[in-house]
């Protein structure tokens, strides 16, 4: 059988294509070891997608060619080592490791929001399916360290949404051995040509990566209004009114904000949009790669009318990084219409 044969050659071997030939490849330890590289180097943030490995491996065990409990073992060791760096650079760097990230994974900037509204509904338990979610993956394991989330809470949800994760592809892949070992053959007639099909197929994938997030943040090019510029207005004492659109967790872990701002949710500022003065200039900031929130939220509102408004670019490590005066919150009020003076019901 192919997965069968592919445990009796040597580990220098990596692939022997030919026209009359069968495809050979690493033996079971050589072949463990590059899966549990990939799962690491995937959870690490790159955009190397290793799930047609992991069914690989429970082919090759379905086959009787690798131990399926003992390759699942090492892809949860593998993906909570990979987890527990990020962890640990998230509780210590803050949101900065977030930014980082969005880039090394080539995700949409809106993924770190939409983890941290996850974390705020469902807490720990967003590690048990993360690893499934495109986005939400790369985000959780840093995200958990940056809310100070227990250690070893994190490290048993962790464990447990990886062999969750693994465990789904490599047991679909033993009990569907038979049919990647068909799938297989047929694609060793391809000789040579089937590598330069996968090494495409990633390049495609690398590539349309790539193009959604250059066109996500296209979508968000709007006039910025910089900390130097916002601070002089401060100074001057111009009548600006500043919105502290970060999440609460960014705001429990720095609660200290731009003097005379308001800490308010997206949606509870999108649903004020009526009572927003036209007459005065709104400056947005978040703690988001890109200004993603303040960015969408500003072009949002503006479509609404309110046309004099502007998120901060840099957001609020800009201004925080520059050594610019910080202060506690505004108090919100309950009622929506006490947030903008001088405008009435």
């Amino acid at each position: 059988m192919f997965f069968q044969g592919l445990g009796g050659i040597q580990p220098q071997s990596w692939i022997t294509l030919g026209t009359n030939e069968r495809v050979t490849a690493i033996r079971c330890p050589a072949w463990l070891h590059a899966g549990v590289r990939l799962v690491f180097i995937e959870q690490a943030g790159l955009p190397v997608p290793s799930a047609p490995l992991l069914l690989a491996a429970g082919a090759l065990s379905g086959a009787h060619g690798m131990n399926l409990w003992l390759a699942i073992t090492f892809a949860v060791l593998a993906s909570v080592a990979s987890d527990s760096i990020w962890y640990e650079l998230g509780r210590r760097k803050g949101v900065r490791v977030l930014r980082l990230l969005c880039r090394i994974s080539l995700e949409p900037d809106s993924c770190v929001r939409r983890t941290q509204v996850r974390f705020g509904k469902r807490g720990a338990r967003v590690l048990l399916i993360a690893k499934f979610i495109p986005g939400l993956n790369a985000m959780a394991a840093p995200l958990a360290g940056i809310i100070r989330m227990g250690w070893r809470r994190f490290v048993l949800f962790d464990a447990l949404g990886a062999l969750l994760w693994s465990g789904a592809f490599m047991i679909t892949g033993y009990v569907f051995s038979g049919e990647l070992e068909r799938i297989a053959g047929r694609a060793a007639y391809l000789g040579e040509w089937l590598l330069v099909l996968i090494l495409a197929a990633f390049a495609g994938y690398i590539g349309w990566k790539y193009y959604n997030r250059r066109r996500f943040l296209q979508k968000l090019r709007i006039a910025r209004i910089t900390p130097e510029e916002l601070k002089g207005k401060i100074d001057s004492g111009e009548d600006v009114i500043i919105v502290d659109l970060r999440h609460a967790f960014d705001f429990e872990a720095q609660p200290e904000t731009i003097p005379g701002a308001l800490h308010m949710d997206a949606a509870e500022l999108e649903e004020a949009h009526e009572v927003i003065p036209r007459d005065r200039e709104i400056v947005l900031f978040c703690a988001c790669p890109n200004e993603v929130t303040a960015a969408r939220l500003a072009l949002l509102l503006r479509s609404k009318g309110i046309t004099r408004i502007r998120p901060l670019a840099e957001g609020y490590e800009g201004w925080r990084s520059r050594g610019f005066p910080m202060s506690r919150p505004k108090n919100e009020p309950q009622d929506a219409h006490l947030w903008w003076p001088n405008v009435s019901r």
